[in-house]
């Protein structure tokens, strides 16, 4: 069955609201107008499965470990029950009294969804059956992605090859990450059709002998073909630095944002800061003076970062370090670091310390969401070891971002090509919904720190 942990937990979840809600709407509220009926039989839903996803209950290290999940769940029920509550008092004042009943309703759902995934994941029904086309390094290494950080947790996977394709890579030859099967006188085809694999990837180091003719028999016969980099860019969404390749880049499709896009990420950035700063302002000010108390130093500091098409602009953050912290020069900042004062490190930990940024996005110099904002002197190194460095600044800095929520902390080299690899795939694939589900994904990197990324 070609299901991704995400689509098919939303499914259950879905399954289980239509199930569960309803009958418990009616034995909660029996007397309830009709339109506030009709206000609460969609809202509270609709408020659960966002906040389900808010702390991560659709990704794939959720549905791969049950335990992490039914810690997760009574979570998501209580802040979709408030959520859902807070909005039924401006529009359905009678239906606000049933965030008890919905939250044990979304909990009871939740938990047997994910009880229900568990089982048939065991069982192997939730896999997907994918025919690699090559067995050398480049297959090695797709295999290693997908068993990693492929959106499905179940992967059955053969290879096909040919001489003609490269050699085996070693790793693969026992067959212990799939069976390395030989291209017989039918072609690629009669293997296809003897196996029904889900997807065909065509992934070979060699590419000169590829039987071209054979892949297009395949596809007309019904399966899928994909090549490399575009199937793993849709399975881990991210993109291969390793294997990159500027052609691919050039052809395939993403990097276009139109005046709408435009507008609209606009209207999202000052919408969703305004709001962040009306509500966390109380926080930001008792930070602040917690700061100054702490050694009489000052409580906001100002450095130079860069951001759309390489401009630089001043970025504003609550002081985390020492006064004399970067007397030697410019220094990455890294776990464990002595340079952090003791709030400082609870103000990162919470991220509080991002917060006066929102007066960067509200300037238009920064966006709600987008690659993180990097200092001058890192770029200028970083860029000079890693390709396509620069390409990231063709969106504007973000206060929180597709590398954020998807990879932990880090300070060195193969860090930066790592979350390189997400704010491609981020300015590549952007969209008004991909951020509007970063912001909400955000929500669990603050509850959960360093949990859950990969």
């Amino acid at each position: 069955m070609a299901v991704g942990t995400g689509p098919a937990l939303l499914a259950l979840d879905c399954l289980g609201l239509v199930i569960l809600w309803p009958a418990t709407l009616l034995l909660a509220a029996p007397g309830l107008p009709r339109l506030q009926g009709a206000a609460a039989l969609i809202a509270y839903p609709a408020f659960a499965l966002l906040a389900l996803y808010a702390v991560g209950l659709y990704r794939r290290e959720a549905g791969a470990s049950l335990r992490r999940a039914l810690r997760r769940v009574p979570v998501a029920a209580t802040a979709g029950a408030l959520a859902a509550s807070a909005t039924m008092l401006l529009l359905a004042p009678d239906a606000a009294r049933l965030g008890i009943a919905a939250g044990g309703c979304v909990l009871t759902g939740a938990v047997g969804a994910r009880v229900a995934f568990d089982a048939l994941r065991r069982r192997g029904l939730l896999s997907r059956s994918i025919l690699i086309l090559g067995a050398g390094q480049r297959a090695w290494d797709l295999v290693w992605m997908l068993r990693k950080e492929g959106r499905t947790i179940g992967y059955v996977i053969q290879f096909l090859h040919d001489p003609a394709l490269g050699a085996i890579d070693p790793r693969l030859e026992d067959g212990c990450y799939g069976p390395v099967l030989t291209v017989g006188p039918g072609g690629i085809r009669a293997t296809a059709l003897d196996i029904r694999p889900d997807e065909i990837v065509v992934a070979p180091d060699e590419r000169r002998g590829m039987d071209l003719q054979g892949l297009l028999d395949c596809k007309i016969a019904g399966f899928p073909v994909s090549e490399y980099l575009s199937f793993l860019e849709r399975e881990v969404r991210r993109v291969d630095i390793k294997r990159i390749e500027l052609g691919w880049l050039l052809y395939s499709d993403g990097f276009q944002l139109t005046v709408l896009d435009r507008f609209l990420k606009r209207s999202l950035d000052l919408a969703a800061s305004l709001v962040g700063l009306l509500l966390l302002g109380p926080f930001l000010l008792i930070a602040m003076l917690a700061i100054r108390l702490e050694d009489g130093g000052p409580m906001l500091y100002r450095q130079a970062r860069v951001t759309l098409n390489g401009r630089e602009f001043q970025i504003f953050k609550l002081r985390t370090m020492r006064i004399d912290a970067e007397r030697g020069g410019a220094v990455w900042a890294a776990q464990g670091d002595m340079r952090i004062t003791r709030l400082g490190a609870f103000l990162r930990r919470t991220r509080l310390d991002e917060l006066p940024q929102l007066v960067n996005v509200l300037r238009g110099q920064m966006s709600f969401v987008g690659p993180r904002p990097e200092r001058p002197e890192f770029v200028a190194m970083l860029a000079s070891q890693l390709p396509l460095y620069h390409e990231r600044h063709a969106a504007k800095a973000g206060l929180t971002g597709w590398a954020q929520i998807n990879y932990p902390y880090g300070a060195s080299i193969d860090d930066a090509r790592s979350k390189l690899s997400y704010d491609l795939y981020y300015v590549k694939n952007f969209s008004i919904l991909l951020d509007l589900l970063i912001i909400l994904q955000t929500v669990r990197v603050v509850l959960w720190p360093g949990a859950g990324v990969r």
